[in-house]
């Protein structure tokens, strides 16, 4: 999670969640008399980012985050002070008492001494201070290297900017965005376009099977690693530079140039949707989840119940690439359809008490075989769904490696501001106890997609997934 990048629907999950789940155990107050706790409600209208919002942040993390107790607080304060300096210094106005406070390791000594800094360096640049408060309070967020840690405020949008209107260049390459937001580390070369979602990418004359040479003249891949160039395939809002792409079409040998202006391309309705699903095969039931949003898993029952009627069916395709997440108790619920008396999960404290997802036993057993089809953007839920299929051998999973990105479940705090602070209480283990976070889950059959398939409308995964339903 990051905070520019939350996605409205992904932070209406969190509130919900938040609203309705017990509050974890409180943290620490902070010597502004304020303490950490869920919200209850809609957060009011956003006020101003102030040290004392930080000061909140600071002690509620420190307080309620999964590893607090036992984290190094000096290191939140370092990287809040070196951000507070990299902004004096991009507008102009370094300051010789902008040096870092010397610190102990006491927690509220060392904030002390930091707050006295901060004050100091802030009033003598007042125009800078709603600035400087939200780097350092972001910086220190980040400081925790988490991937479900976040601090969500007010994101600029284009003023006609609703979700679900794809803004952007209208295109999807082999590294999605939150990949190239900060993953990139699993990223292979070669660059290519997967899927033309229409807008300026349409326009452009761009198909699946492009392989994208360079992104503003920088290469994307440099010695097979790739590079930060990639992120301009994904623009923020409001950006209004175009982007522009070298392009090798490899069926003819073609190189072109082109310049992408970001925008709104309006989506087609059913690409929209959480869950699709069609018959493949006659027989092979196949259906496609994006997210895993409140009453997903139940649609997704449905949806095989319907194909279902009339026929017998060899097996369900469940295609989670793209799937970003959502609720763990929908990612147990769909489980408990495949197998009954299961531990899916693990949620546990530093000091190693856990806590356990299991299957609800009372909803009926489909009684198929299942193949799942991962990628590098199947993340959290997704990850706590594909861990177990594969441990509790419910069934066998085609593709590509996941995400990693499942440090936990993570738990929304209102902060004074009435912005919202983030990050697990917990930290996630796969059914044999196993790491997940920063590794992902393995595929049982690596068949990854190459740009000579997506140019060919080829879908290699699903022909494996449907070979090994037919075995």
């Amino acid at each position: 999670m990051t905070v520019v990048r939350i996605a409205a629907a992904g932070l209406a999950l969190l509130l919900a969640a938040a609203c309705t789940a017990p509050a974890p155990p409180r943290g620490e107050a902070s010597t502004a008399g304020t303490v950490c706790a869920p919200p209850q409600g809609a957060p009011g209208p956003e006020t101003v980012t102030t040290i004392d919002v930080i000061e909140q942040a600071y002690f509620c993390i420190l307080g309620t985050y999964y590893s607090g107790a036992t984290l190094d607080a000096r290191s939140l304060l370092t990287a809040g002070f070196v951000a507070l300096t990299q902004e004096l210094n991009r507008n102009g106005r370094d300051l010789p008492e902008a040096t870092m406070p010397a610190l102990t390791g006491d927690r509220k000594a060392d904030w002390t001494a930091f707050e006295a800094v901060y004050r100091k360096v802030t009033d003598q640049v007042p125009g800078l201070r709603d600035k400087l408060a939200i780097v350092t309070l972001e910086a220190i967020v980040a400081g925790l290297g988490d991937d479900h840690a976040g601090w969500t405020h007010d994101v600029k949008r284009p003023p006609d900017y609703y979700d679900g209107d794809g803004y952007g260049l209208g295109l999807q390459a082999n590294v999605d965005d939150s990949q190239a937001d900060g993953n990139l580390g699993v990223t292979l070369a070669p660059l290519f376009v997967t899927t033309v979602l229409g807008g300026a990418a349409q326009a452009a004359g761009l198909r699946a099977g492009d392989i994208i040479e360079s992104i503003n003249g920088s290469a994307p891949f440099i010695g097979g690693q790739a590079t930060p160039a990639i992120n301009a395939l994904y623009p923020q809002y409001p950006e209004a530079r175009p982007v522009k792409l070298r392009l090798l079409r490899q069926s003819t040998g073609r190189r072109w140039s082109v310049a992408l202006q970001p925008g709104l391309a309006q989506r087609d309705l059913a690409a929209l949707q959480v869950v699709r699903s069609k018959l493949l095969d006659d027989d092979v039931a196949y259906v496609r989840m994006t997210g895993f949003a409140p009453d997903s898993a139940d649609r997704v029952l449905r949806a095989i119940s319907r194909l279902r009627k009339g026929r017998t069916l060899s097996g369900v395709v469940l295609d989670l690439r793209g799937n970003s997440g959502g609720s763990p108790t929908e990612a147990t619920r769909l489980l408990s359809a495949f197998v009954h008396g299961k531990v899916t999960a693990y949620h546990c404290t530093v000091d190693g008490t856990c806590a356990t997802s299991r299957t609800d036993d009372t909803l009926e057993l489909l009684g198929l075989p299942l193949t799942v089809l991962t990628d590098r953007s199947c993340a959290s839920a997704c990850e706590h769904f594909s861990s177990a299929v594969k441990d509790l051998r419910i069934g066998r999973l085609v593709g590509t490696r996941t995400a990693g990105v499942i440090s936990g479940p993570a738990q929304a705090y209102l902060l004074s501001n009435n912005t919202l602070l983030s990050f697990p209480a917990q930290h996630h283990l796969g059914p044999n106890h196993e790491v997940i976070d920063r590794i992902g889950v393995p595929p049982d059959h690596y068949v990854p997609l190459t740009p000579k398939d997506a140019a060919a409308g080829r879908d290699p995964a699903l022909t494996k997934a449907l070979t090994l339903l037919h075995k």
